[in-house]
This record gives structure tokens, sequence and C-alpha cells, in this order.
């Protein structure tokens, strides 16, 4: 056990079709680490993730939350979650609401269905969301805007801005670079890094290793199995080239 450990994986089974699709993987995130995920399509980087976030329940393996076993009841669990926040490559925005809707969705952990239910008929919290998009790059006049309006890097800020609402103590992201030009790539990155500072720990899947400068571990994945798990400073060429090996392009 690492007590400075937010999340800590050991020997997570996860099975699939024909072959695991996780088998084995131990990872520790730490308070203040910003750690990036590679591997080529298929390692299993999504179901990961998907375990992280308590989507997935692995068939063999533990996991550890700051220091203690992962709840097993149904309501000590969704109190872990509320502090466990992804961002999905899709973004999961819902478009017919409005953006300040869309950012309070992130409080519907703590809020309870009656508040989350007048959210959808009053504007709540208007202070806490404006400051949230003036620290994303966009202006509070954007409030009001159905998130069907707005452009798709404004879309990128406000699936980030709703993840900041949530405030986690864990940042996960499946591929969020994925989709977009490199210019909107590299302003959303800066950002999720900057989303990973302490107290946070951040888990990022990214499918570029040009984008590697900013994380403190990289730990790349392949069919299942941890090939690597090392600083960003000490990965090499030959490391990428055997984890991309034979993959498709």
């Amino acid at each position: 056990m690492d007590p400075a450990a937010v999340l800590e994986l050991e020997g997570i089974h996860v099975r699939g079709r024909g072959q695991p699709r996780l088998e084995g993987v131990s990872l520790r995130l730490r308070a203040g680490e910003r750690v990036a995920l590679l591997g080529p399509s298929g390692a299993g980087k999504s179901t990961l993730l998907a375990v992280a976030n308590g989507l997935i329940t692995p068939d063999r393996g533990s996991l550890r939350w700051q220091g203690h076993e992962l709840a097993r009841g149904a309501r000590a669990r969704r109190r872990q979650q509320r502090r466990i926040g992804t961002l999905w490559q899709d973004l999961r925005l819902i478009e017919e609401l409005s953006v300040q809707q869309n950012l309070n969705a992130g409080r519907l952990g703590q809020w309870g269905w009656p508040r989350a239910l007048l959210n959808l008929l009053l504007p709540l919290e208007s202070a806490a969301c404006a400051a949230v998009l003036r620290r994303l790059d966009l202006d509070p006049a954007l409030l009001d805007q159905p998130v069907a309006a707005l452009s798709g890097g404004q879309r990128q800020r406000v699936a980030l801005g709703r993840l900041l609402r949530q405030e986690p103590l864990l940042l996960l992201a499946d591929e969020p670079l994925a989709s977009l030009d490199p210019r909107l790539a590299a302003e959303l990155l800066e950002l999720l890094l900057e989303a990973g500072r302490p107290p946070r720990a951040l888990l990022l899947s990214l499918h570029r290793p040009d984008l590697l400068a900013g994380f403190d571990r990289v730990v790349g994945l392949r069919a299942g199995r941890v090939q690597f798990d090392r600083p960003v400073a000490a990965l090499d060429a030959g490391l990428l080239e055997a984890l991309y090996a034979g993959a498709a392009p």
C-alpha cells in the first residue's frame, strides 16, 4: 500500500473474447502526478480507464482508493466515484441544454435529485459557473447559450468545465485529443495538465507519443498488459517502437 496514492490497481484482470482485455495490470496514481497512457488500438486503454472510474468491475485483482479497499456497498461506492471525473472522447454533453446546465451536471453527485431537477428549470450557481468559464478562457456570456450553438473547441472546454465543477481528486481522460486539430489539441492538453496539478492526479489516454511533454510518467499498454511504466524523461525510441510494432496504423 502506498500512502501517497490516490488510486492503486493490483493484478487487474478483465476477461474478453479470445484474450483478456486486461491481464495482470498494476498501476499507482499519486496525488499531483500527471500520467500518460499509451498503446495501440485495442491495447485496453479504455478498459483500464473504465476500471479506474468504476464502470467495469474486474474479474480478478484489487483496487484501493486513498489507501482503502474500494467500497463494496453501492452508497459508499458512489461517494468514492464522485471524486473521480472522466472526460470522454465524445464529450457526452447534452446538446439541448444550456452551457450553465451542462456545467452544473458536474455537481449532480453532490446535489441529489431534487436540486438536479431544479437545475433544469433555474440558472443555479451562476457565479461559480462564470468563474469556471473564465478559467477556461471562455466568455461568461455563453452561460445561457445551448451547447448545440457552440464550436467544437468551445464544446471541449465546456466538457472540461463540467469536470472542474465536479471537483474530483482523480481526473481521467479517454483520448480527448483524438479528433481535434493540432491547435485545439495543444490548447486542451495544456488545460488538462493544469487541472491535474496537486492535489489532483491525472491519467490521460493518448494516441500521440509526441505530446508527452508536461507529463510526469508514461505507461505503455499492449494486448492488455503493461509493457513499461517510467518517467517521461526515461522513455526512449526503442520502447515506443516495441509498443507499436505490428500495430495497425
